[in-house]
């Protein structure tokens, strides 16, 4: 019997309702690291900035968080920004001090109020929202990642992916391929436990394997055992041929 097809310790027995196993030394995801330094600078330039850059981080945390009351403080912080403008330009020796005084208070809102209100909600606009599935979906992403490392590690050297045990789920092996089937060496369970797959079907593929000697696409075992159109692309995603 050939190395590539010594059987394991333990037979293969693919559960239909779970995902295919990770392979032990995968490392798991990590979300990334909180943004605490960015948080601090955005909160700060309005302080650096003497109240220059309040409407704008406003705005900003309104965006990221769809907050109408941030939205609202940053047109009040532009309103206050643009009166201090005003009271700079139209400053002019006088009795009448209204226009300086509309200045400071302008520059005392914009500078004060939004150094005040950017450390206030800094946290809420920069904390890491995680929907539960995130982690779901990245664990998908890295997959079809390995898959595709095997695929042309596959193209470039086919005896290395046999060595490898690339597509045999069912045989001990230290490769992660991302979930891949080698349809032209897998046992029946192992097809059987791809999706929309059937024990049926799987052997049908089997016998045409035996009958046609090897397959060289999904589209040829779709044709050769007539599957339903529908598995496809399942087919595409999920299996390798090797020869």
């Amino acid at each position: 019997m050939a190395p590539y097809d010594r059987p394991g310790p333990t037979p293969y027995r693919p559960d239909p309702h779970q995902p295919p196993p990770f392979t032990p030394g995968v490392p798991p995801y990590q979300p990334a690291p909180p943004t605490s330094g960015a948080s601090v600078l955005w909160a700060l330039a309005p302080l650096f900035t003497c109240g220059v850059a309040s409407p704008f981080t406003m705005a900003y945390a309104a965006a990221r968080i769809r907050s109408t009351w941030l939205a609202v403080s940053a047109l009040i912080y532009a309103l206050g920004l643009l009166t201090f403008l005003i009271g700079v330009v139209a400053d002019s020796p006088g009795p009448d001090d209204s226009v300086e005084l509309l200045a400071v208070l302008g520059s005392m809102v914009t500078w004060l109020g939004g150094t005040l209100q950017s450390l206030i909600v800094r946290r809420r606009v920069f904390e890491r929202r995680e929907s539960p599935n995130d982690q779901a979906v990245a664990m998908a992403q890295q997959r079809r990642e390995l898959r595709q490392q095997a695929r042309e590690l596959a193209e470039r050297d086919p005896v290395l992916a046999r060595e490898l045990r690339i597509g045999r789920p069912d045989l001990p092996r230290q490769y992660d391929d991302g979930g891949l089937v080698d349809v032209n060496h897998a046992p029946a369970e192992v097809i059987a436990s791809l999706p929309g797959m059937t024990g049926e079907l799987a052997q049908q593929v089997v016998a045409a394997r035996q009958e046609v000697g090897a397959f060289v696409s999904a589209e040829d075992v779709s044709i050769a055992v007539g599957l339903p159109p529908h598995l496809n692309a399942d087919l595409v995603e999920l299996t390798i041929y090797l020869r």
